[in-house]
């Protein structure tokens, strides 16, 4: 049996090192060298295995089994109305109060030929539970090739119909983490529509809007300090970024979705995936009470979580992605983060 506090790391030729631990399949540290070879750690997180445990739950893991918001954690599922935990103000968040992140993987080597390594994760999620129907096999691939790519796979089936959505909670410093803020990072998003928030509701309204001459424009890369510090209400909201965007041209292929720089840093990371959306997040809550990596205080915007997923509220918006998982049907959800 795999213990909540083992830990496991993948490495490539290249000086690519990427660690976790089995609870939550939380990763706690991606070392990757620039371009001149030196070599950072670019997740925020803590510098011991006993402070990933003792801290901030999300950094790095998996949620489930419906990462983001649900509104009022409600939704109907063939006819019947199903409520789930209310975590986050008036909102069901990332699973609910004993989420996926919570929870000890069982961990497996494997070998794969696109491989340099290679890592199951598995759990068993048994009917009702957080209320969810069915019970609910995950499988989770951690892979890194010789190419510095992590990629992460998804693989659940349910006995019963359910809904699903999955995704790893990573917040990315490229200059390394615990050096300062990302407002110097460039963003570039494959993304001409996000899903705006609503104070009230507290996430989507079901609206799908333009980019277009809103904060929210990444079309072209940009450092993300010009929309942590612009006059725009959607980023005054929730002091940042914490929105869904629309990956153009979603036909279930992998896609590019992202692309993070930090030039001083000389290192670059480009998302793909084949969900419909990402969650672009720049950790506004985080308020500097915690000491990180390097004996830094977590400070407001110290990372940018990337999380490829389907929207937020799906299971209540008709004219969003599909989150219905049917019954014995395969749940199946590629991400890959590349280093370059």
């Amino acid at each position: 049996m795999t213990k909540a506090s083992d830990v496991f790391t993948l490495k490539n030729s290249k000086g690519v090192e990427v660690t976790f631990i089995a609870r939550g399949g939380q990763v706690t540290g991606i070392k990757v060298p620039n371009t001149k070879g030196e070599i950072a750690d670019v997740v925020i997180g803590y510098e011991t295995t006993e402070g990933a445990l003792a801290g901030d739950a999300y950094f790095g893991a998996l949620c489930g089994r419906y990462a983001n918001r649900i509104v009022k954690g409600q939704f109907e599922l063939n006819g019947e109305t199903i409520q789930l935990d209310v975590n986050n103000g008036p909102n069901h968040l990332h699973g609910g109060n004993d989420g996926f992140n919570m929870r000890t993987w069982e961990v497996e080597e494997v070998e794969l030929p696109q491989f340099a390594q290679a890592y199951n994760l598995s759990l068993v999620s048994p009917d009702g539970d957080q209320n969810y129907p069915g019970e609910l096999t995950t499988i989770v691939t951690y892979g890194l090739t010789e190419d510095n790519e992590f990629v992460i796979e998804y693989d659940a089936v349910s006995t019963k119909d359910t809904i699903i959505n999955l995704t790893s909670h990573a917040y990315f410093n490229l200059e390394g983490a615990g050096t300062g803020t990302v407002a110097e990072h460039e963003l570039l998003l494959n993304a001409e529509k996000f899903t705006p928030i609503d104070g009230e509701i507290g996430t989507v309204t079901g609206e799908i809007s333009e980019v277009k001459g809103t904060g929210m424009d990444f079309t072209s890369a940009k450092k993300i300090g010009e929309t942590l510090t612009a006059d725009c209400p959607q980023v005054k909201l929730v002091d940042g970024i914490d929105h869904n965007f629309v990956i153009n041209g979603y036909d279930g292929s992998l896609k590019l979705a992202a692309r993070l720089e930090h030039k001083g840093a000389g290192r670059t990371m480009e998302v793909y995936t084949d969900q419909p959306g990402v969650q672009i997040y720049t950790g506004s809550h985080f308020d500097g009470s915690e000491k990180g990596k390097l004996g830094a205080p977590i400070e407001k915007w110290a990372g940018v979580a990337l999380e490829t997923q389907i929207f937020p509220d799906s299971p209540n918006k008709a004219n969003f992605p599909n989150a219905t998982l049917k019954a014995e049907e395969h749940y199946k959800h590629t991400c890959v983060y590349k280093f370059i």
